[in-house]
């Protein structure tokens, strides 16, 4: 089934992208979500025009992602967590904790823009990616230390 994106859907694709995923999939979740809708002639002539209304502010959006992306590359970031013996901390560092610690860096980063290379569950030096923009990838490198 074809659908257009009405919003950016992890795995699937980004805002006004034409993709193509399994009938249940779109009909079932996609579509009633609000997630998307049929990529039929009059949907894709509309979303044609989106994009081409969106353009100039698109480019805005680009260059502060850029911006962002930069100040991330660059941030030393560091997290306190409750340690045990062992070194393994109490639970895990999730992407909220991980934003949180940014903004208080003064950078702006939605945690749904976060992901982790591997899970965090001990004290140490670690890398998250964040997925600013369609075409903008920054590498968060963070340390765990104990509290």
């Amino acid at each position: 089934m074809e659908i257009i994106l009405l919003k950016n859907v992890k795995g699937v694709g980004y805002k006004h992208d034409t993709v193509t995923v399994k009938n249940g999939y779109g009909r079932n979740y996609l579509i009633p979500q609000g997630y998307a809708a049929i990529a039929n002639v009059s949907n894709k002539k509309v979303a044609a025009e989106n994009i081409k209304q969106a353009a100039h502010k698109a480019e805005k959006i680009k260059t502060a992602a850029e911006t962002a992306a930069t100040a991330l590359t660059s941030a030393a970031v560091e997290i306190k967590a409750k340690v045990g013996g062992s070194g393994k901390i109490f639970g895990s560092i999730t992407t909220l904790m991980l934003s949180d610690a940014l903004k208080a860096k003064g950078i702006e980063v939605d945690r749904k823009q976060i992901s982790f290379d591997s899970e965090v569950k001990e004290v140490g030096e670690f890398s998250a990616t964040a997925d600013l923009h369609k075409e903008i990838k920054a590498t968060i490198k963070f340390s765990v230390v104990a509290d």
